[in-house]
């Protein structure tokens, strides 16, 4: 996986908008879960590649913005 942080901040908020969503009332989302919503969600190329080199397992999100370069905390 890439350590390198998202440049464009038009993916970053569209990263955030879909943790938000998908976390909301939720602790932690197993990675296929996130994979499967940012498809769904047409999110760029580069931030399905780095959810799909997440480990399989479930994250709290703060866990998964840290990992995928988004900002919820």
């Amino acid at each position: 996986m890439t350590d390198v942080p998202l440049t464009d901040d038009s993916d970053v908020r569209r990263l955030d908008d879909l943790l938000k969503d998908l976390y909301h009332g939720q602790e932690r989302i197993s990675q296929g879960d996130i994979y499967r919503r940012a498809v769904a969600a047409e999110l760029p190329a580069e931030l399905l590649t780095r959810i799909a080199a997440l480990p399989e397992g479930q994250y709290a999100v703060d866990e998964a913005a840290d990992l995928l370069g988004g900002s919820v905390t």
